[in-house]
C-alpha cells in the first residue's frame, strides 16, 4: 500500500464523521418539530483492494470509513397501529361529540326543558278543572300551551341544524380528503425521484406519513409501502393513493336535508366502504332512522312525542264540551297539516279564544271542571307524552354515556399507541448530545492521524538523504 494511502484513510474518517454530525445536528435543529422522526448515518468500513497476483504487496489495511446511508428510525408496524387506532378514535370522539350537541338542545333535567314544559300544561288543565269559569287559568292555559308546542319545536330545530351543520362539516371533510390524497400521491412522486438519484428523502417521508395519519383520521386509511418508496393508501381495501395517482371520493348530491340518505362513495363509483374515521362518523350521524342515524332518530323521537300529545289531547278535547254547551274541537293543530310532514316542527295551539276551551262534561252545565281533571291525568298514562318523553331522555343520556366512554378508551388506546411510536421515532437530545462528542472525539483522531502522516512523509521527502552532506 502506497505511504500515501493513510492521507485517503484519514480523510474519508474526517469527511464521514462530519457527515455524521451534520445529522446529529438535524435531529437537534428538529427536536420540536411535529412528526419528525431522527435519523442516523450508518458508517461502514470501505475493504482494502488487493489483486491476487504474484506481486501482490501481502496484507493491507482498508481504506477508512464511508456513510453508506441516512437512515430513518422509524417503525412501519408501530406506524400501522397509530394509523388504526386513529381511525377508531376519531369515529369514536365524533359520534360522542354529536350525543353532547344533542344533550346541550334537549336542556333535561331542567326549567328550560320539555319535561318542565308538560308538567307546567297539565297542572294547567287541572287548575282550570277545578275553576272552570275563571278566565285567567284559561289565559294560564294556553300561554302552558303555547311554551310547550315551542319548546318541542324548537327541539326539533335544534337537531335539523345539527344536522345541516354536520352535513356541511361532512362536506368540508371529504374535501380535506381529496387533497391530503392528493399531496401524498404529489411526495410518492417526488419521495421516488429522490431515492432513484440516489438521495435522503427522509424529511419528505416524514411530512408524508402526517399525511396518511390525517387521512386515517377521516376515514381510517391504511397504508403499503412498495419497493420504490411510494406507498399506497388504502380505504375499506380500495386504493385512494397508488403510486403517484390520486382517487376523489364525495358526497351523493341528493342529501341536503334531513331524512335524506347520507353517503360518501368513490368519485362515479360505489360507496366507500370505510369502517372508521371522522366521515363514517358524520355518515353515521346523518344516516336515515332506518339505518340507526342519531339525528334523525332523535327528530323521530320529538314527532312521536308531539303526534302522541296531539292525539290524546285533541280526542280528551273534543269528548268535552266549553261553558256554552258547544262540543271542544281540536285543541293541537298542524300548520301546515301536510301529509307526512314533521309533527314536532308543525305543530300549533288550535284555539285562540279562552272560551273556546272544553273542560266540562255534556250536559254537565256551565261550571263543571270535571273533564279538566281528566285530561290532567294523562300525563301519568304510561302510554302518554311524558312516558315517551322521559325514556326518550333516558336512553339519550344511556346511549351519550355509553359514548363517551368509547371516545375515552379509544383516545386512551390511542394516545397509547403514539406515546410508543414517539419514543422509537423522536428526538432525544441527550442521546444526540452524547453523539456528537463520539464524531467529534472521531473527527479529532482523524485529523491527529492525518498530521501524523504528512509529518511523516515531509520527513521522508524533505531530510532523506541529507546524511553526511
Amino acid at each position: 500500500m502506497s505511504s500515501f494511502s493513510g492521507l485517503n484513510t484519514a480523510l474519508s474518517s474526517l469527511i464521514a464523521q462530519r457527515q455524521a454530525l451534520d445529522v446529529a445536528g438535524q435531529n437537534i435543529a428538529n427536536a420540536n418539530t411535529i412528526g419528525y422522526t431522527r435519523q442516523r448515518a450508518n458508517l461502514a468500513s470501505v475493504e482494502a483492494l488487493s489483486s491476487p497476483s504474484m506481486f501482490s504487496a501481502g496484507l493491507t489495511t482498508g481504506n477508512g470509513t464511508g456513510v453508506t446511508g441516512i437512515a430513518r428510525l422509524g417503525d412501519i408496524f408501530l406506524d400501522a397501529r397509530v394509523r388504526a387506532e386513529t381511525g377508531s378514535a376519531s369515529f369514536a370522539a365524533t359520534k360522542a361529540d354529536a350525543y353532547a350537541r344533542l344533550e346541550s338542545t334537549i336542556a333535561e333535567p331542567g326549567d328550560l326543558g320539555v319535561s318542565d314544559a308538560l308538567q307546567k300544561f297539565w297542572v294547567g288543565w287541572e287548575d282550570l278543572g277545578n275553576n272552570p269559569g275563571s278566565a285567567a287559568f284559561r289565559n294560564v292555559l294556553l300561554e302552558n300551551a303555547t311554551a310547550l308546542t315551542q319548546r318541542i319545536s324548537a327541539g326539533h330545530a335544534a337537531v335539523a341544524t345539527q344536522w345541516g351543520q354536520t352535513r356541511t362539516e361532512l362536506e368540508a371533510a371529504v374535501v380535506d380528503v381529496n387533497s391530503s390524497a392528493e399531496m401524498v400521491a404529489g411526495l410518492n412522486q417526488s419521495i421516488r425521484g429522490v431515492l432513484v438519484s440516489g438521495g435522503s428523502a427522509n424529511e419528505l417521508i416524514d411530512q408524508r406519513n402526517q399525511l396518511i395519519t390525517g387521512l386515517s383520521s377521516l376515514v381510517g386509511a391504511s397504508a403499503v409501502e412498495r419497493s420504490d418508496g411510494t406507498v399506497d393508501v388504502l380505504i375499506g381495501g380500495n386504493a385512494i393513493v397508488r403510486g403517484d395517482k390520486a382517487y376523489s371520493i364525495e358526497i351523493n348530491a341528493n342529501s341536503l336535508t334531513m331524512g335524506a340518505d347520507v353517503t360518501v362513495s368513490w368519485k362515479g363509483g360505489a360507496q366507500l366502504g370505510a369502517e372508521s374515521g371522522m366521515v363514517v362518523g358524520m355518515v353515521n350521524t346523518l344516516a336515515t332512522a332506518a339505518k340507526g342515524g342519531i339525528l334523525t332518530g332523535v327528530a323521530a323521537d320529538y314527532d312521536t312525542v308531539a303526534d302522541k300529545l296531539i292525539s290524546m289531547v285533541n280526542t280528551q278535547h273534543g269528548s268535552a264540551v266549553t261553558a256554552a254547551g258547544v262540543a271542544g274541537g281540536a285543541f293541537f293543530k298542524l300548520t301546515p297539516a301536510t301529509p307526512g310532514a314533521s309533527a314536532a316542527a308543525n305543530f300549533a295551539v288550535a284555539i285562540t279564544n279562552v272560551d273556546e276551551i272544553a273542560v266540562g262534561k255534556p250536559l254537565g252545565g256551565a261550571l263543571d271542571g270535571s273533564m279538566g281533571d281528566a285530561m290532567a291525568q294523562l300525563g301519568k298514562d304510561s302510554g302518554g307524552p311524558d312516558a315517551l318523553w322521559t325514556a326518550f331522555v333516558a336512553d339519550i343520556g344511556v346511549t351519550s354515556r355509553s359514548a363517551k366512554q368509547s371516545a375515552v378508551i379509544t383516545e386512551a388506546t390511542r394516545s397509547n399507541a403514539e406515546g410508543l411510536q414517539m419514543s422509537n421515532a423522536s428526538v432525544d437530545v441527550d442521546e444526540e448530545a452524547v453523539n456528537m462528542l463520539t464524531y467529534q472525539r472521531a473527527y479529532e483522531g482523524a485529523a491527529r492521524v492525518l498530521t501524523a502522516i504528512d509529518a511523516m512523509l515531509d520527513t521522508l521527502i524533505n531530510r532523506t538523504g541529507l546524511v553526511g552532506r
